[in-house]
């Protein structure tokens, strides 16, 4: 990450491995202060590099008596930069700063109340008496290191917060980021804004201000390229690197003829007409299912689409000069995923089938939204003028609806499950139910079911439903959309999709079921 162009005010969050480590990055980005998250392992130096207004230790699994429990350098805690730890991070700052912890006789999980003893800066606006809070600890402080105030406690816990609040440290057992503890945003806000003195300007009108500068300054008179997929990632980074370098970039659209039905045409009207983008289209369309015929395997289908695409990606980009740089859309939860404390994957993952191409092309790759989370990338898109529907468009896989048609992709199938796709997102537009799911979409499956239309009997496909409700697709349930509405989509499919005489809804959570049936 470079720091020197961000924003002077930032957070440093310190991972110990806590599930819950992301919902504070977006907590504090939500009051508008940038923050970063690094595995606790950051080493002292690069902590003063980063130089932050405040430091935030996350939870964790760990007893600090494990052998091999996490640590932390204890000079952060010395370096007059306020510091709050939670849960696992004030169990830790207990630790090595010479206070007690030990096992709780009962462990603490779920909903709490605590009484605030002192309103310190921490606690002003909250409330002193029953304060729900969320806890999930098997350890509590039995004895506060020197210099510390007790600030708050609970039934199980005596310590449930504290303070030595002229070295600006603090720390609670509890969780201020979840939703269940609902005084957690005002207890953030309060240490960002009165102990750390932060201001609350990162905005996503600053950041696409201040991308524009820094892609103009870092891409000088080069070209760049971009894999455009119509997604929001692709379509955002398109858009944001146009408005900074205009006609040096070049995007390159591949239909691979596995999207979804009018896909193809609205790309091409959004960027080449509407914001004037330098926009080549391939139609691979008959090689992407010509390498298909007879494949039923989904791995193989992900293996042969993604092969293919690169193939068509790079052939068609060879004929483009003077190209220095490959734009993507990777987002900062998977930069995250890449550095976490919990065994840091080798590569970040790789986005809209490029990945390989930076090396293979010998091009340096720009990612101007690796800092943003969904949410915010979506939020620049509302700054850049895209249209509604591409920014809140619902997940959509690489691979197409070669892996919404199980079994055999053919001309045909495509056909079926396009127009029963497309009826489904119509549907749920004009019902105003778009939005309020995470995704939905249609799916072929491999079987045929007897029916009777105009009085004659019928052998013909069953098309699924799918439609989930989630907040990251880490989990997620199925969404319990009105009867009458699921009535329409069924009728509508039987009615106009020629082949098909029966849809099923699926019920099925995540986990144990995945939300793609393939």
């Amino acid at each position: 990450m470079e720091w020197d162009h961000l924003h002077k005010d930032r957070i440093l969050i310190l991972d110990f491995g806590s599930q819950y480590t992301q919902l504070i990055a977006r907590r504090i980005r939500e009051s508008h202060v940038y923050c970063e998250i690094h595995p606790c392992t950051m080493d002292l130096a690069s902590v003063r590099a980063f130089s932050p207004k405040g430091i935030v230790l996350s939870g964790g699994p760990s007893s600090v008596h494990d052998p091999d429990a996490p640590l932390l350098d204890k000079e952060v805690l010395d370096l007059g930069i306020p510091v709050l730890g939670i849960c696992y991070g004030m169990q830790l700052m207990t630790h090595l700063l010479g206070g007690r912890v030990e096992k709780a006789e009962q462990r603490e999980y779920g909903p709490a109340l605590v009484q605030v003893d002192e309103p310190t800066a921490l606690f002003q606006d909250i409330e002193r008496e029953d304060v729900r809070v969320w806890m999930s600890h098997g350890d509590r402080i039995l004895g506060l290191p020197p210099g510390f105030r007790v600030l708050a406690r609970s039934d199980n816990s005596p310590v449930a917060a504290m303070a030595d609040a002229g070295r600006s440290l603090y720390a609670v057992q509890f969780h201020p980021e979840v939703a269940h503890t609902p005084c957690g945003r005002t207890l953030l806000d309060n240490f960002l804004f009165h102990i750390c003195g932060c201001k609350p300007t990162w905005t996503m009108k600053s950041f696409v201000e201040s991308s524009i500068e820094a892609l103009r300054d870092r891409v000088g008179r080069d070209r760049v390229l971009c894999g455009l997929s119509g997604g929001v990632d692709s379509s955002v980074v398109a858009v944001l690197l146009h408005k900074a370098i205009g006609d040096q970039l070049q995007c390159i659209f591949v239909n691979n003829g596995l999207l979804r039905k009018g896909e193809a045409e609205t790309v091409e009207r959004v960027f080449r007409d509407h914001f004037e983008i330098n926009l080549v289209v391939v139609d691979a369309t008959d090689q992407f299912l010509g390498r298909l015929q007879g494949v039923t395997d989904p791995e193989q289908k992900r293996k042969i689409i993604g092969n293919l695409f690169i193939e068509v990606f790079e052939k068609e980009a060879a004929k483009l000069e003077g190209t220095r740089y490959l734009a993507q859309g990777t987002l900062y939860p998977d930069v995250i995923e890449s550095v976490s404390f919990k065994g840091p994957s080798a590569t970040i993952k790789t986005h809209h089938n490029v990945g390989g191409l930076p090396e293979r092309m010998k091009l340096e790759l720009i990612e101007p939204l690796r800092e943003l989370f969904k949410d915010e990338v979506r939020m620049v898109g509302r700054e850049l003028g895209l249209p509604e529907r591409i920014i809140m468009r619902h997940p959509f896989p690489g691979p197409g609806l070669a892996i919404r048609i199980i079994g055999e992709v053919t001309p045909e199938r495509l056909r079926i499950l396009g127009e029963a796709d497309a009826i489904v997102l119509e549907e749920l537009e004009a019902a105003n139910w778009y939005d309020r799911v995470w995704q939905a979409f249609a799916v072929l499956l491999p079987v045929r079911s007897v029916g009777v239309m105009g009085d004659e009997r019928t052998y013909e496909q069953v098309v699924a439903l799918r439609a989930v409700e989630s907040v990251d697709a880490m989990t997620a349930d199925w969404a319990r959309m009105p009867y009458q509405l699921m009535g329409r989509i069924s009728n509508r499919i039987i009615n106009e999709v020629a082949g098909v005489n029966r849809v099923v809804y699926d019920i099925s959570s995540k986990p144990p079921s995945t939300i793609e049936w393939e």
